[in-house]
């Protein structure tokens, strides 16, 4: 057992995020790694400027491996809420703050995987492990909680609206 939080994917995301990780794992992992035996090829490493940036991206590649990893060992596949009358992790959420029905945020409850990087969606994604996701979590349009925020204050919000992503 792990304590790594469950992330939720739609089939789409974890076919996508799947297939991202078997190609870092592989030709990758390969085409970094003949990048920096090229570098090393060109001599002096102390001042390889191309080296030094084929190490750099191999450190980013291997951190990516190592999150998608840890992120599909803790997965939960399923299909976002339809006519969700609950906030659950996959809808998309439009809250307001103190009561005052003008100040809202909308935002997705869930993982940033969720959306493809080709879409040009433009929205915030809250993770269901922050202290506004897990607060709002399970509630109904029109509950009012409140949370702690992380810099000690106390948020109280309403649920105005809840409706799978992408709907």
């Amino acid at each position: 057992m792990t304590d790594l939080p469950i992330t939720w994917l739609t089939q789409e995301a974890f076919d996508r995020l799947t297939s991202e990780l078997e190609y870092l794992k592989s030709e990758g992992r390969t085409k970094v790694t003949a990048k920096i035996a090229q570098a090393r090829e060109e001599g002096d490493l102390s001042e390889n400027g191309g080296y030094h940036a084929a190490r750099e991206e191999q450190g980013h590649q291997e951190a990516r491996i190592r999150q998608l990893a840890a992120m599909l060992e803790n997965v939960q596949v399923g299909e976002a809420p339809v006519g969700a009358e609950a906030v659950t992790p996959g809808a998309e959420v439009t809250v307001y703050y103190d009561g005052d029905k003008k100040d809202t945020d909308t935002f997705l409850l869930g993982s940033r995987e969720l959306i493809d990087v080709d879409e040009s969606v433009e929205i915030e994604v809250f993770s269901p492990q922050s202290p506004m996701g897990a607060a709002i979590l399970g509630h109904k349009v029109g509950d009012t909680v409140s949370y702690r925020a992380p810099n000690g204050g106390t948020i109280t919000v309403t649920v105005a609206k809840v409706k799978p992503f992408g709907v």
